[in-house]
């Protein structure tokens, strides 16, 4: 929608870009609390102050540009770690997961848009070395915009499993290979045996959680992918790290090490005496994978994640429920979403 051509009056201005009654043409300044400063104006521009008048309204709208990072829920753990929730990016050419390219900002009007913030995936069971639930997706839509959804993390590999597929995909367990990342989001997750990594970057891979057979010598878990930084709030913040496995020894005779959990929110995998750990909450980091030692040790829940929308007009975002929160970053408004809302 838009202001009429011609005809104007100044409800057709309320209409536009809200205001309360009585209307007074002095709410509509460029760059106020109602209409963004880059809001388009054919018979603009509209003054940021002093004369102003109706007649500089003519075909504008509330149409504005916005940047997303949009990162899901983090998978939980069997043995194996669990994989980093997918993440999105369009802000400043920053990278998506998988090293993936910065994706395109959006074209946003006033209106209500929906926002679903998914949660960390569950923790796989003890004593029976079961999966890690995958991670929940996350996800941006509303009216005027086809919806972005980054995909949950995989869940981490049980007794000889391959890790689920996800957003970057979970680490396999004592023999299992890793899962599968998707494209543009994630990495996939580190295989077992051996110690090796799912790769940093992107998303943040994960991987093995027992990384030596029956009868061999201990092993340590693999070690989580790094996740990415991104600077959309204004400062940067690493998140979507992969769980480190968890360590295994099989003859109760010492300790192996679980694996580090990479950068972002990934959890370190527990040694080969303890349980996983958790993802870091609003990250969508993995959990770290639990460790074996005669007996299996439970893996831990994934973190969950975030959304957050940068207008750099300063467009008037208001954000329900009241746990999310807005902020300001120079002249760009930011909405930081931790639970779902709109």
């Amino acid at each position: 929608m838009a202001v009429p051509s011609t005809n104007v009056g100044l409800s057709d201005i309320q209409t536009e870009f809200g205001g309360s009654n009585p209307i007074s043409l002095s709410e509509y300044y460029s760059g106020g609390p109602l209409v963004p400063a880059s809001a388009p104006a054919p018979n603009g521009p509209i003054p940021s102050s002093g004369q102003i008048s109706i007649g500089q309204f003519r075909g504008a709208s509330d149409i504005v540009e916005a940047d997303y990072l949009i990162v899901a829920g983090g998978g939980g753990s069997g043995w194996g770690g669990g994989g980093a929730g997918g993440y999105r990016n369009s802000y400043n050419c920053e990278s998506s997961g998988g090293g993936g390219s910065s994706e395109s900002s959006l074209t946003l009007s006033k209106n209500t848009y929906t926002i679903v913030v998914g949660g960390g995936g569950t923790a796989g069971a003890t004593n029976n070395g079961s999966f890690g639930g995958a991670g929940v997706d996350s996800s941006f839509s509303g009216c005027g915009i086809a919806t972005i959804t980054s995909s949950g993390g995989g869940g981490g590999g049980g007794d000889g499993n391959t890790g689920l597929p996800g957003g970057s995909g979970g680490g396999g367990a004592n023999g299992g290979v890793g899962g599968t990342g998707t494209a543009n989001q994630g990495r996939n997750g580190g295989g077992s045996p051996g110690t090796t990594s799912g790769g940093s970057g992107g998303g943040g891979a994960n991987v093995i959680g027992s990384n030596a057979p029956f009868g061999a010598n201990p092993g340590p878990g693999g070690n989580g992918g790094n996740g990415l930084a991104s600077s959309i709030t204004g400062s940067p913040v690493t998140r979507a790290g992969g769980g480190g496995g968890g360590g295994r020894w099989d003859n109760n005779a010492g300790v192996s090490p679980g694996g580090t959990g990479g950068s972002g929110g990934g959890a370190n995998g527990g040694d080969s005496r303890s349980n996983g750990n958790v993802g870091t909450v609003n990250t969508g980091g993995g959990a770290g994978g639990g460790g074996y030692n005669g007996g299996h040790h439970c893996g831990a829940a994934g973190g969950s994640g975030i959304v957050i929308i940068r207008s750099p007009s300063g467009a008037p975002m208001s954000v329900t429920p009241g746990t999310n929160t807005t902020s300001t970053d120079g002249g760009a408004t930011i909405a930081t979403f931790t639970v779902s809302g709109t």
